[in-house]
């Protein structure tokens, strides 16, 4: 027999809760290291970039010319697996295990040593996410991996060396989710259901953003943050911060080097 909608919903918030204390908890340090990089590279004339594919680019995106965030965080696309925003859906999934493709993206995109680049990917198993990283660090790209270790112990990898996402990064961000991302179960539901990686993934990139406008700050360095268009004067602060970071910034502006 199902449980009440409304029992459900206690628990999906109870378990995305303890999934989130568990993360402030156990990775403090690695949320530190990941914005003391971000800082590191902007104090030198540096940029910052995410990545993720499929649903994991949800967090991807979260921070990008976002209201409270820093503008000078970048999405780098790799199209088709941006979202669920190809049909069919599963398009993106295989494109997620096509190889090379991670190397072409790269080479045509702005990234260059002395960057950050997030590449975020839930399992951290396939082809895609493994190779950004990958060929990002032999760019001299300070590589940070979020993902759930949780996935190294109960798949096996499609990288054809056998590796997964936090093998391959500088820094690794875990979240924690267990291995097929579904919180709930019920006897009238023949799957378990109710994911919780984005909201946990959000978090921790949300973090590690304000982390390194703190760091900025206690650098001496004001950071560039965007306002909100929806309050007076959000668009014309926007404005100012876009054209002094220029050339720093490729979400308006055309990518140069």
């Amino acid at each position: 027999m199902s449980e009440p909608a409304e029992d459900l919903s206690d628990r999906y918030f109870d378990a995305a809760i303890t999934l989130l204390r568990r993360v402030r908890d156990e990775e403090g340090a690695a949320i530190k290291a990941a914005a003391t990089a971000m800082v590191d590279a902007i104090a030198a004339g540096g940029r910052v970039f995410t990545f993720g594919a499929g649903h994991s680019s949800l967090p991807a995106q979260d921070v990008v010319y976002r209201a409270g965030g820093l503008a000078l965080v970048s999405l780098l696309p790799v199209p088709g697996t941006t979202g669920v925003d190809v049909v069919p859906a599963t398009l993106g999934s295989a494109l997620e295990r096509v190889e090379g493709l991670a190397e072409a993206v790269l080479e045509t995109s702005p990234v260059r040593a002395g960057d950050v680049l997030f590449v975020i990917s839930l399992s951290g198993r396939n082809t895609l996410p493994v190779d950004m990283a990958v060929r990002a660090r032999a760019m001299g790209v300070t590589v940070i991996g979020v993902t759930s270790v949780a996935y190294a112990g109960g798949t096996r990898s499609r990288h054809a060396s056998g590796a997964y996402l936090k093998d391959s990064c500088d820094i690794v961000l875990d979240s924690k989710i267990a291995v097929g991302d579904a919180e709930l179960t019920d006897d009238a539901i023949p799957a378990p259901f109710g994911p919780a990686s984005t909201v946990v993934t959000s978090a921790l990139m949300q973090a590690v953003v304000a982390t390194a406008a703190t760091g900025l700050a206690a650098r001496g360095i004001t950071p560039p943050m965007i306002r909100s268009g929806n309050v007076d004067g959000g668009h014309e602060w926007n404005a100012r911060v876009f054209e002094e970071h220029r050339d720093r910034i490729f979400f308006r502006h055309s990518a140069r080097r």
